[in-house]
């Protein structure tokens, strides 16, 4: 990496700091992202970029062509959750809007997604603004409604790797609960698969001091909850990993009415397609096989609906990237990382393309305060994301997520000719506008 590389980085930083703040303080919902979308947009036109809105939705794609070489793909996710903040911050999110099911919610960025679409903006503005120092196509995708696990499938079904040039590789990065400034990386499997599943149980309702005339839905789902514990427990091998949790469980109005319903709200995660069958088919049985044993007038109403595939790093191309960042950053800033098991939909567009992804993590909690979470074993107390009190500090989170995103895409753009590589750079404010465009959706 040359100096050049790296000028007015801090300036840069301080930039897209108020940039964070902005985003932080004005979340939006997946699906929501239209405020979001307009100023990521507006940002990436001025460095030279060709930008188009609306792309699977909300998302938006710059391209950046720089003579010949490979075409890398840079991603990052900004959808917000509905959760309500509790950091304190002078920034923090007051922000309410309605759910997929109407309901008004709080909204947060509780998962760092703003963070990360600073972040791409960075290593885009540092790429743009040295055209001398690396030669290829830079594809740049901000990703809606990935906590939806939909948003990478929404932009491959809207054409993304027919409307734009295919990329020899996808690189994305996650910020988490690690030292900020640190960077953390396995090669393999690294984040599980995701499936959830909606279940209505059927019952008959009644007058609480008369069960006997009624069949309870909420004891039956009461019963579900429990059994589905020994999935992992008893079903699964030592040797694998998985999880089922049931995270929604809803019935009835008043006490002292036994409801004609109940539903549930299931997620599992799992690293092998075999894991994968095993536990979905075993959540079917004991649910059917419970509504059977409790008498329930009609069969249990069972819903697949959100799906994404475990991520994969590929191991070549992330030894290749790992390298390349212990010799920026130095071998005591990489951490080796078990596997997690959260899930990313990122993988979905290497997939779709037949290309390598390479996926790491970087540290968003002030420093000190981990490292003393570690040496007293109380790590698990500190916010994670999608706590109400996540918030990454901004430095050197910030720097360091720009950083990392750069040296990656230089490690696999190509080189310069040796006679460009001193050619004088091009500001951002000097370079001739790019193409934008707006596509609307069918």
């Amino acid at each position: 990496m040359t100096d050049t590389m790296w000028a007015g980085l801090a300036e840069l930083s301080a930039e897209l700091a108020d940039f964070y703040r902005d985003l932080h303080q004005h979340p939006e919902l997946s699906l929501q992202e239209h405020r979001t979308a307009r100023l990521v947009a507006d940002a990436l036109w001025p460095l030279g970029f060709e930008v188009t809105e609306q792309v699977g939705g909300t998302g938006v794609v710059g391209l950046l062509r720089n003579g010949d070489g490979p075409v890398v793909m840079l991603r990052a996710d900004f959808d917000a959750l509905p959760v309500e903040e509790k950091t304190g911050l002078p920034y923090a999110s007051t922000a309410r809007a309605r759910g997929q099911d109407g309901e008004e919610v709080p909204v947060m960025h509780a998962c760092g997604h703003d963070m990360h679409a600073a972040c791409l903006l960075g290593a885009a503005a540092l790429l743009a603004r040295t055209p001398g120092t690396w030669s290829g196509t830079l594809l740049v995708v901000f990703q809606p409604a990935e906590e939806l696990g939909r948003g990478a499938k929404d932009m491959v079904d809207d054409g993304l790797f027919r409307r734009f040039p295919v990329p020899g590789i996808v690189l994305g990065q996650h910020v988490g609960p690690l030292p900020a400034g640190m960077i953390g990386y396995a090669s393999g499997p690294v984040m599980a698969a995701s499936d959830s599943v909606q279940v209505v149980l059927y019952g008959q309702g009644g007058h609480g001091s008369r069960p006997e005339a009624a069949i309870d839905p909420v004891l039956m789902a009461a019963h579900i909850v429990t059994r589905l514990q020994g999935i992992v427990a008893r079903q699964v091998s030592p040797a694998e990993t998985a999880v089922v949790t049931v995270g929604r469980l809803q019935a009835g109005t008043k006490d002292n009415i036994i409801p004609d319903t109940a539903e549930l709200g299931i997620n599992i995660r799992t690293y092998s397609p075999q894991i994968r069958d095993l536990v979905r088919a075993s959540i079917e049985r004991i649910i059917a096989a419970e509504a059977t044993a409790s008498t329930a007038p009609r069969p249990p109403q069972i819903t697949w609906n959100i799906s994404t595939p475990r991520l994969v790093s590929d191991p070549v191309a992330t030894e290749a990237t790992m390298a390349a960042f212990t010799g920026h950053f130095g071998p005591e800033r990489l951490l080796p990382m078990p596997l997690v098991t959260a899930s990313e939909d990122v993988g979905i567009f290497g997939e779709a393309a037949g290309i390598p992804t390479v996926f790491w993590f970087w540290g968003g909690p002030d420093t000190q305060t981990v490292l003393s979470a570690m040496a007293e074993g109380r790590l698990d107390s500190l916010p994670g994301n999608h706590s109400p009190y996540f918030a990454p500090v901004i430095e050197p989170t910030l720097s360091t997520g720009i950083e990392t995103l750069t040296v990656a895409a230089r490690t696999w753009l190509q080189a310069p000719p040796a006679h460009s590589a001193a050619t004088s750079q091009v500001p951002a404010s000097h370079q001739a506008p790019g193409v934008r465009t707006q596509e609307m959706q069918e």
